[in-house]
């Protein structure tokens, strides 16, 4: 049943592994709201945007390093707390899309609010709503929702941060089966010192009934403060987003009622990763916000800048940097829905909720891993064309709307690229997959929303014609520039270098060569 599900999957990240482009989910540009969701997000927008441009005060709260209360109250007022939430549960009942709209003004504005709302229903309580039982969603979301109560979500720990599986917070279940006795510590967890509310990750030990053996399992928690034990540090000095709160999380023999298991008891692995994948959106529309206010800012100093006797956007150098920041703010906008990559200035959007280079490694294996059998028997008949005429014939008929590129490449490099590299390689070869698979993706979006703007007769339609334009001849230099180094001879060499020279670096606790003054 599974391998039938993979094989007739909709999705066109997963397909594209295959070589094949399921063109319905991308083409034409998808419409995403019916007329009365779009209706009530107009009614949305307006006083959204007012409210950040006339009460928020962003550098108010960043000199405060934390949201001033009257803000928080006007943002509980307008059902900021709640956006997902059900509305017979108290929230608005947002869409995905609904949310990210929303998401993208508060970024523009201040991702200091942005953070402490994101990572309160985000992730702080999205788990409640994925995987909560009717009970635990009708006791909890209610005054989540109104911001009464404000949650978090504690996954990263001292020794735990990537690797989720190597936490050590431990959740004992009690001889009468009743309440777990929680112990540990999470680190760098937003709102962790204002939240009322946790979704906690600890182990459990379990015993296997067939073999007798006990292991310990991950579980997810629903954990009040209230329950006591719960204590948080002071706000971690922070270089950007100071506003948000950000402290450590200690649980001293929590006693945890059995009835805050959210999901199965060692199932908290699954929880996390779709509590993760589920919100992650929300920070590329958030950061899509963010970069148009930069541009417009920086667009304002080119504009009234004068060096030379010309103004500053007159320059070539300026002209290319205004360009590139244009289209990547138009393909973060295009692609925010699905997407789990943030390429900005901003350092902390490519750690957090799975950082960019794990995120680059988990498209790769899913992608080679969903592609599984279908590769393989393909790329057999790939070596012998002519004697296998009739099965490529086939598979070419059948799967016709095919770009030509992604198919020579994916069918190409798919798992033959690890067999032919040493298993050490591993990482180095997942990266350049990941980035050809991500810039292959976004040509097809931004390919996708211009030519819905040109069939519509966008006034904006020819402008939007060279932002995709440029975007995918670059893209495509991208990805023949990996492609070309993962089949040469070099890229062994190259690795090998990079490998050797972190080495040398890690070895010397820092730079290897001296000074060439020698002193």
């Amino acid at each position: 049943v599974e391998k039938k599900a993979a094989a007739e999957s909709k999705s066109f990240a997963v397909n594209m592994f295959k070589g094949q482009i399921a063109t319905a989910q991308v083409f034409p540009f998808p419409k995403a709201l019916n007329d009365e969701q779009e209706q009530f997000l107009r009614e949305l927008v307006g006083p959204v945007s007012k409210f950040f441009e006339e009460v928020n005060d962003p550098a108010k709260n960043d000199s405060l390093e934390k949201v001033e209360d009257h803000t928080m109250e006007g943002l509980k007022e307008m059902g900021a707390f709640g956006l997902q939430v059900p509305a017979d549960l108290g929230g608005l009942g947002l869409s995905n899309t609904q949310y990210a709209r929303l998401v993208e003004i508060v970024g523009a504005h201040d991702l200091g609010v942005g953070i402490t709302l994101g990572a309160h229903q985000s992730i702080g309580f999205k788990g409640i709503l994925l995987f909560g039982n009717k009970a635990q969603k009708e006791k909890y979301l209610p005054k989540l929702a109104s911001g009464e109560h404000i949650a978090a979500f504690c996954l990263t720990e001292p020794a735990s941060g990537s690797d989720a599986a190597s936490i050590k917070t431990t959740a004992v279940l009690s001889p009468c089966g009743k309440f777990y006795t929680m112990n540990g510590s999470k680190i760098w967890i937003s709102n962790g010192g204002i939240a009322e509310i946790f979704t906690v990750f600890a182990k459990t030990p379990m015993k296997d009934p067939k073999t007798g053996e006990t292991t310990d399992k991950i579980t997810a928690f629903i954990v009040e403060r209230s329950f006591g034990g719960v204590t948080s540090g002071p706000p971690e000095k922070k270089m950007g987003i100071k506003a948000s709160n950000t402290a450590e999380v200690y649980f001293d023999d929590v006693r945890v009622p059995a009835d805050c298991v959210l999901g199965e008891v060692g199932g908290g692995f699954k929880v996390a990763m779709n509590i993760l994948n589920n919100g992650r959106f929300g920070m590329a529309a958030a950061l899509s916000g963010t970069m148009k206010s930069v541009i417009i800012k920086a667009v304002d100093h080119a504009a009234n800048r004068t060096q030379f006797g010309n103004k500053i956007h007159t320059y070539g150098a300026i002209q290319e940097k205004i360009a590139r920041m244009t289209m990547l703010q138009y393909v973060t906008e295009v692609r925010a829905p699905s997407s789990c990559f943030r390429r900005v200035d901003l350092r902390i959007f490519r750690i957090f909720e799975g950082t960019n280079d794990i995120l680059r490694l988990f498209v790769a294996l899913n992608g080679f891993q969903n592609a599984g059998n279908h590769l393989k028997s393909l790329q057999k008949a790939l070596k012998n064309p002519i004697g296998n005429a009739g099965l490529i014939a086939g598979e070419i008929t059948k799967r016709a709307k095919r770009f030509f590129f992604t198919i020579s490449f994916f069918l190409s490099f798919g798992s033959e690229l690890m067999e032919r590299f040493d298993p050490s390689d591993e990482q180095f070869v997942l990266k350049r997959v990941a980035d050809c698979a991500i810039d292959l993706y976004a040509m097809v979006v931004v390919l996708s929303r211009a030519s819905r703007s040109l069939g519509q007769g966008h006034p904006s339609a020819q402008h939007e014609k060279m932002l995709c334009d440029t975007w995918c001849v670059e893209a495509y230099d991208r990805v023949v520039r990996d492609v070309k180094l993962l089949q040469s001879a070099q890229s062994k060499q190259l690795f090998n270098n990079m490998r050797s020279i972190s080495a040398a670096v890690v070895e010397n606790r820092g730079v290897v060569s001296p000074h060439p003054l020698g002193f």
